[in-house]
This record gives structure tokens, C-alpha cells and sequence, in this order.
């Protein structure tokens, strides 16, 4: 079967204007163009935009989906597959989220009080998911499978207090970066707090800590653009400030 832009807006819930903007950056192209001028999508097209709505699901940018799709080796049922795995994760998120507001309205109303462990588990898994999301891969290819594994646990069993603090600390991590950036110097007093800090903040989640693996952090810091964004964020410039601090603060620069 085939549809025009306004049939296939339609059927897919989404605008024609955004049909046409698809067709303007490559994304999605018609499959050919009537002898009226309209844009006319079959089959393949429909699969296609199929997928890339799931990908706009799971929060991808149009750039990434792009990149995905065009890639000779793209799968369309391995990619399905993926798709209902990350949807099974968003879904047992969004499921621990449902059931700790039910249980705190409950206790509001005096129901069974609720641990206070229990008030923020549901926070916890989101940290990890959107740390899997973002940066799973990566991790797992250079630390194993047992060590983020293990980082999970020590994250999942973490009292009130620590995951209070360990969040407290992230912010003053941030405040810290500005200040000592703005030394110019990663070797003085400020920006050896900085690297000190960095430290104990992962020691919140890391199972057992090494210089080697800190430094390694460290450096994927920078080599990595989507961790680059998190400090330069903040500071532009302030993740290689952070990674020579560190570096500094391990007597290895």
C-alpha cells in the first residue's frame, strides 16, 4: 500500500510538516514523487519511520538515527529487538517509579510507613539507567561486566544519607570546577580539592578504587565527546582542566 504525506501523517500520529522536514534532511525519503507533486511513501518507507519513531521513544537525536539507519549493516529485526529490550527497561522504571509514589501516598495516609530506603530505590535505578543509556558500552568494554555489576550493587544498597551526600558532593564538584578553572592552574590548591573530591565521589559507587583506573576515567573523560559535555557543560574547557588535575593529584602529570 502506499500514502501520501497526509495519509501517512495520519496513520502515523506525527505532522506532515514533520514528514517533509524528514525528506529535507534524508532522513526519511518518499519512494518517488507523482506526476502531481506528491510526496508518495510504500512499504519500506512505513517500516522505516516506524523504527525512527522508536527511536524518538527512547530519546535519540535525529543525527544518531540518521547514522543508525544509514549504516549498511543496519538490521531492521535486530533492531526491533533492541527497541523492545530498551522499552522493557523504560517500562520496569517507570513501573519502580509508580510504586514508590503508591507506597508514599499510602504511608501519607496511614498505611504502612515506608523505610526510608525505600523512598529513593526508584531514584537509584533511573541513575543507573540513564548511566547504561548513555555510557554502558563503553564502561563495560573497560572495566568488565563484574565491576559495573558490583558498582550497581554498592549504588542499589547506598543509605539515605550517602546517596543525599553523594548528590551533594556532584554539585559542589561542579562549583569547584568553575573556581579552579578560572586558576588556569591544574596543580593548585583549588584544583587539587577538585581532584580530591572527584575521588570521593566515586568512591560513592565504585566497588574498590586504583590510581590506574581513576587516571583511565580520566582520560575517557576527554576522549569522549558525550562525557566531555557533562563537565564542559559547566565550563567550557573544564573537562581537560579536570582530567590534568587528576592526573596531577595521581603523581602520574
Amino acid at each position: 500500500m502506499e500514502y501520501t504525506v497526509k495519509k501517512l501523517a495520519q496513520l502515523s500520529g506525527i505532522s506532515g510538516r514533520t514528514l517533509r522536514y524528514y525528506d529535507q534532511i534524508g532522513l526519511l525519503k518518499p519512494s518517488r514523487i507523482n506526476s502531481s507533486g506528491y510526496r508518495i511513501y510504500g512499504q519500506k518507507e512505513v517500516d522505516l519511520l516506524q523504527q525512527i519513531l522508536f527511536y524518538r521513544e527512547l530519546e535519540i537525536g535525529l543525527e544518531e538515527i540518521m547514522n543508525i539507519i544509514q549504516d549498511p549493516h543496519f538490521n531492521q529485526t535486530e533492531a526491533l529487538k533492541d527497541h523492545y529490550k530498551k522499552l522493557m527497561q523504560k517500562r520496569a522504571h517507570l513501573d519502580n517509579l509508580m510504586a514508590t509514589v503508591e507506597k508514599t501516598i499510602g504511608s501519607f495516609e496511614g498505611g504502612i510507613p515506608m523505610q526510608d530506603k525505600e523512598k529513593f530505590a526508584a531514584f537509584k535505578e533511573n541513575m543507573m539507567d540513564e548511566n547504561e543509556k548513555k555510557y554502558g558500552i563503553e564502561i563495560r568494554e573497560k572495566y568488565g561486566e563484574d565491576t559495573v555489576n558490583a558498582s550497581n550493587a554498592k549504588l542499589r544498597g547506598m543509605s539515605e544519607e550517602d546517596f543525599e551526600a553523594m548528590n551533594k558532593l556532584s554539585e559542589e564538584i561542579f562549583l569547584l570546577l568553575e573556581q579552579a578553572f578560572a586558576t588556569g592552574d591544574p596543580a593548585s590548591e583549588i584544583a587539587q580539592e577538585l581532584a580530591a573530591k572527584h575521588k570521593a565521589w566515586l568512591m560513592f559507587s565504585w566497588p574498590s578504587y586504583s590510581k590506574e583506573a581513576h587516571a583511565g576515567l580520566a582520560e575517557m573523560y576527554v576522549a569522549d565527546e558525550r562525557f566531555t559535555a557533562y563537565y564542559d557543560k559547566q565550563v567550557a574547557g573544564g573537562t581537560k582542566f579536570l582530567r590534568d588535575a587528576i592526573l596531577i593529584y595521581l603523581g602520574i602529570k
